[in-house]
């Protein structure tokens, strides 16, 4: 039995079927880092962590990935995300750092990789024409498309067809956590005829309004306030219709049943950790 704080590197089950491909979505257990609790494995360079813990803490993660020709590493190419839909394809290490949301390659022994704390990463792999592209989807990404045209640009690109494509969603904010405003709806409603299936809404409630409700009548019939209401949106099916839509197979599709907020013992989640927290990453490489 593997040792309470062991690296813990979690793949997707149809994408290890795929025996030229290296992959990995990362958890919180097994780092160097102390700043997110104990031995833990934030792999973003964080205000709160230090450099040098960060740097072996993916080195490690890199070496369970597979990501290793020899005792040589691959090296590593990830982005400045700033929450678009741009999309790179590099056949090496840039020569700075490249700002978007999505990456890539078709390159042996190059490593692709995208960060996250709650947002969804997502993984596409061209099983015939030996590509991938990792993608970071959170809301204002996903509300562009990124998912969708990431399927586009692989075709650009590589000539990739939708039927070729098996693609992975990792670990990220659910629907059961994921509290939006009405401001993110209304962009999603204004996107996608299918918008009203992604989100759900219950009404707030509050134990003394509840036990007293004689406080808080109201001179508005029918005599009491409404609590406001809570809107839920599920970004693992929006991300899921975008790559249907695109024409991926529903069967060449899976997704993580994990979700950070409620699984925060394991991965990390800004919203859980109060934005005070390490980063996640999700990777993919082709073997020679």
């Amino acid at each position: 039995m593997p040792a309470k704080n062991s690296l813990k590197i979690l793949t997707a089950g149809p994408l290890s079927r795929v025996p030229w491909l290296a992959h990995g979505f990362s958890t919180r257990s097994g780092g160097l880092s102390r700043a997110y609790g104990g031995n833990a494995l934030n792999l973003g360079f964080t205000k709160q962590d230090s450099r040098a813990a960060v740097e072996r803490n993916r080195e490690a993660f890199l070496r369970r990935a597979g990501a290793t020709s020899g005792k040589k590493l691959w090296p590593l190419v990830t982005l400045r995300q700033i929450h678009s839909d741009l999309i790179h394809c590099v056949s090496e290490i840039p020569k700075k750092v490249l700002a978007g949301d999505g990456l890539l390659t078709a390159t042996p022994e190059l490593l692709i990789g995208i960060q996250t704390a709650d947002c969804i990463p997502v993984i596409l792999v061209d099983i015939k024409h030996r590509a991938v592209g990792v993608f970071h989807a959170g809301w204002r990404g996903t509300v562009k498309r990124i998912v969708e045209k990431g399927v586009g640009e692989m075709y650009r690109w590589f000539e990739t067809k939708p039927g070729d494509i098996c693609a992975a969603i990792g670990p990220g904010v659910h629907g059961c956590c994921y509290r939006v405003g009405e401001e993110v709806r209304s962009q999603f409603e204004s996107q996608f005829g299918y918008a009203e299936k992604l989100f759900r809404e219950k009404k707030e409630s509050d134990e003394i309004h509840l036990k007293y409700p004689l406080l808080f009548l109201t001179a508005r019939a029918p005599g009491h306030s409404d609590f406001p209401k809570q809107i839920f949106l599920d970004l693992v099916e929006a991300n899921r219709h975008q790559l249907l839509a695109a024409g991926v197979g529903k069967k060449n599709i899976s997704a993580s049943e994990l979700c950070t907020v409620c699984r925060n013992d394991l991965l990390f989640s800004y919203r859980a950790e109060n934005g005070v927290t390490g980063r996640l990453m999700a990777v993919a490489g082709i073997r020679p």
